[in-house]
């Protein structure tokens, strides 16, 4: 599915000569998180239900113009710029402006996330892996061949967290056993923070130290 297909246009955007009664009514009949507004035909931003909820009935949007957030995204847009877009705005909904800066209706974010959930790294059954490594010490072309060395397929990878000293990076593994590349990983001094299938390495110390325990209460 193209996102060219995800576009909704079925709710237009409000006046800002509208009431903020009408702003409330909308968001009482939807489920959306924003609402677009609009002046003289011209896109200029989404007004948010709880700011919409904050406001008194009979004002005009007009005058509320400072809560109007301008985000939006374009046509030939990236679905993974889009989902970002929608993560940075707190928002479900997603204007679309083409190159003329003209309304042409909005992205639910549940479509792009469905539009994620068909990837390969979704789709493709394998295991999850995460590992952590100081910021400056890692790569993603040291990654890939740590995952390949074990003949494995790596299906997708993307950093989940990072602060000033560390980086923590999700891999999905395909066509392998996750143990053998945890084990690969472990050489190049990554840290394993979790691997979906049984890390064997854990549970071998876990036995080693319980058989050592037995050994000296003898």
């Amino acid at each position: 599915m193209q996102l060219q297909d995800l576009v909704i246009n079925d709710i237009k955007p409000l006046n800002i000569t509208d009431n903020v009664s009408d702003l409330q009514l909308l968001f009482n009949q939807l489920t959306y998180s924003h609402i677009p507004i609009q002046k003289d035909g011209v896109y200029l931003g989404c007004i948010s239900e709880t700011d919409a909820h904050c406001f008194e009935s009979a004002k005009s949007i007009s005058e509320c113009t400072h809560s109007i957030e301008g985000f939006f995204v374009r046509p030939t847009t990236n679905w993974l710029d889009v989902l970002e877009a929608f993560a940075q705005n707190d928002s479900n909904v997603m204007p679309i402006l083409d190159y003329k800066n003209k309304y042409l209706g909005y992205y639910e974010l549940n479509d792009i996330i469905h539009l994620f959930n068909e990837t390969p790294f979704f789709s493709e059954p394998g295991g999850i892996l995460i590992v952590e490594k100081g910021i400056h010490d890692y790569s993603f072309s040291e990654i890939s061949q740590i995952v390949e060395s074990n003949d494995a397929k790596l299906l997708g990878a993307f950093i989940s967290k990072m602060d000033s000293d560390l980086v923590r990076i999700t891999i999905k593994i395909g066509n392998a056993s996750v143990n053998d590349v945890i084990h690969t990983f472990r050489r190049y001094s990554y840290n394993i923070i979790s691997g979906h299938e049984e890390d064997s390495y854990i549970e071998s110390l876990k036995e080693r130290s319980q058989y050592l325990d037995k050994y000296l209460n003898m």
